[in-house]
């Protein structure tokens, strides 16, 4: 929770409960379930300011935002790089445990004259429970 007061945010609760509910679980929630989840113990909580904090959450570090284009935005709460799988029939994203490939990176940079930070990869099909 330290990163939460480098940036020079004071501490909410909110987004502390935010981060945690992100630390716990493997869904890669939007914005509207983490909403749901919280609202319960927030009677005047918004939409508005769950988004405004996960934003925080980005900025600082603590989160990773996966943006997907027409589809909502999800959330993430394992920052180390990662690669993720998408099912395309039920629309789950879960986290594929294998080696991450900085040379990838390496491999661009090589073959443009860019710069590269990181990369991002998804891998898309059908998971094992819709083809059950």
């Amino acid at each position: 929770m330290d990163n939460l007061q480098e940036k020079n945010y004071r501490k909410s609760k909110q987004r502390q409960k935010i981060l945690g509910i992100l630390k716990s679980t493997k869904s890669h929630p939007t914005a509207s379930w983490i909403y749901d989840k919280l609202k319960p113990g927030f009677p005047s909580l918004s939409l508005g300011n769950v988004y405004r904090n996960l934003s925080i959450l980005v900025e600082q570090g603590c989160i990773q935002e996966l943006k997907f284009g027409s589809t909502f935005d999800r959330y993430d709460g394992n920052v180390n790089p990662h690669y993720h799988f998408i099912c395309e029939s039920c629309g789950a994203i879960k986290d594929i445990e294998i080696e991450h490939n900085d040379e990838l990176n390496r491999k661009v940079e090589a073959a443009t004259n860019y710069r590269v930070k990181n990369h991002r990869l998804e891998f898309f099909g059908c998971c094992d429970e819709c083809m059950n």
